[in-house]
C-alpha cells in the first residue's frame, strides 16, 4: 500500500473539512418519534428510514458515521438487513463508516470476521477491535489495510466505568508515580508500533485507537505519547464527556473523531412543538442542529486549549 492510500488519511481529510464529529447510528427503535415508528410495518424498516434521514441531514457536517451492530442484531434477520443497508447508504453518499463490532478472536476466525466486515453485505471502511486475546487477534485484519486501505480502531482506554477493572491495572515498569504505566499503555505501545509500519500521508497509522474522553486528567499525556495514532473518542454527550475533554485528545482539532450517539439521535425530544407530531425529517433536522452545536463547542474548546498552551 502506497503512503496516503489508507482510509485513515481520508478520515483525517474529512475531519479537517467538516469537523471531528462522528455520528453514532446506534439506533434503538424507541429513539424514534413514536407515531413515526408506528407508520412502518417493522421496527427495522422504521430504523432504516430514520438512519437515512440522519445521513442526508448531517453528512456534510460530520467526519463520519459509526454503526453499532448490537442494535441491529437485536432486531433479528430484519435488523441485520437494516444494518447492511445503513452501511451501504452511508458509503454510497460518499461518507466514511465505522462498523462498531469489537471483534477480538484469532487466526482463521479473525480472518473470516475481517472478510465479513471488509467486503460483501457488511462492508465498512473501519471496524472496532478488542486486543485482549493478544496481537494475533489484530494481525489478520492488517492485510486489508495493505490491499484495500481499510482501517480499525483498537480498544485502548475506553469511556465506561468498568474500564478500571482491567485497563488500569498497573504494570511493573516504573517506580515513581510519574512513571506509572497501566495496561492500556501496553496496548497503545503495540498499536504505535503498527502505526509506524503503516503510516499514511496524514502521519497517522492505518489502525488507530479507541480512547474515551471521560478521564480528563490523562488526556493530554495520552495525546502526546501516541502521536502516530488517530483516535476514535467515545464518551462525549450522553456519557458525560465535555467538549473540553474531547479537545485534549485532538491535535489542532484533528487527529481523532469524537463520537456522539444518543444525544444526536434523540435531539428531537428537546425540539419545539408537540412530540407526537414530530416527523422523521424534522427529527433529523434537530439532529443536524445538535451536530452543528457540538462541532462548534469542540472548535471553541480546541481554540481555548491552544490559547492556554501558547498565551499571547
Amino acid at each position: 500500500m502506497l503512503a496516503g492510500m489508507y482510509n485513515m488519511d481520508r478520515l483525517y481529510e474529512a475531519a479537517g473539512q467538516r469537523g471531528p464529529l462522528c455520528i453514532g447510528l446506534d439506533t434503538a427503535p424507541d429513539y424514534l418519534p413514536p407515531a413515526e415508528r408506528r407508520r412502518f410495518p417493522s421496527d427495522a424498516e422504521a430504523v432504516l428510514a430514520f438512519n437515512r434521514e440522519i445521513v442526508c441531514a448531517a453528512a456534510d457536517v460530520a467526519a463520519c458515521f459509526k454503526v453499532q451492530i448490537a442494535y441491529y442484531e437485536a432486531m433479528g434477520r430484519a435488523g441485520l438487513d437494516c444494518y447492511a443497508k445503513t452501511l451501504s447508504f452511508i458509503r454510497r453518499r460518499g461518507s466514511l463508516v465505522i462498523a462498531d463490532i469489537k471483534r477480538g478472536d484469532i487466526a482463521d476466525t479473525a480472518a473470516q470476521y475481517a472478510r465479513a466486515h471488509f467486503e460483501g453485505d457488511f462492508e465498512a471502511d473501519f471496524v472496532t477491535l478488542s486486543p485482549y486475546m493478544g496481537m494475533d487477534s489484530v494481525e489478520p485484519w492488517l492485510s486489508w489495510a495493505d490491499s484495500r486501505g481499510k482501517g480499525a480502531f483498537v480498544l485502548m482506554r475506553t469511556s465506561n466505568g468498568g474500564m478500571r477493572d482491567f485497563e488500569y491495572l498497573e504494570l511493573k515498569e516504573g517506580s515513581a508515580p510519574a512513571e506509572r504505566r497501566r495496561l492500556y499503555h501496553a496496548v497503545g505501545d503495540r498499536l504505535a508500533g503498527l502505526a509506524l509500519r503503516r503510516r499514511g500521508k496524514s502521519g497517522y497509522g492505518a489502525f488507530g485507537a479507541v480512547v474515551g474522553c471521560t478521564e480528563r486528567e490523562e488526556a493530554a499525556e495520552i495525546r502526546k505519547t501516541y502521536g502516530s495514532l488517530f483516535f476514535l473518542i467515545p464518551g462525549y454527550g450522553a456519557q458525560g464527556g465535555a467538549a473540553e475533554d474531547a479537545a485534549l485528545l485532538l491535535r489542532d482539532g484533528n487527529g481523532g473523531v469524537v463520537n456522539a450517539s444518543r444525544s444526536i439521535l434523540k435531539a428531537w425530544t428537546a425540539a419545539p412543538g408537540p412530540p407526537k407530531e414530530m416527523k422523521l425529517n424534522r427529527a433529523a433536522g434537530a439532529a443536524r442542529e445538535t451536530v452543528l452545536a457540538m462541532g462548534e463547542a469542540i472548535r471553541r474548546a480546541v481554540s481555548r486549549a491552544a490559547a492556554e498552551d501558547y498565551p499571547a
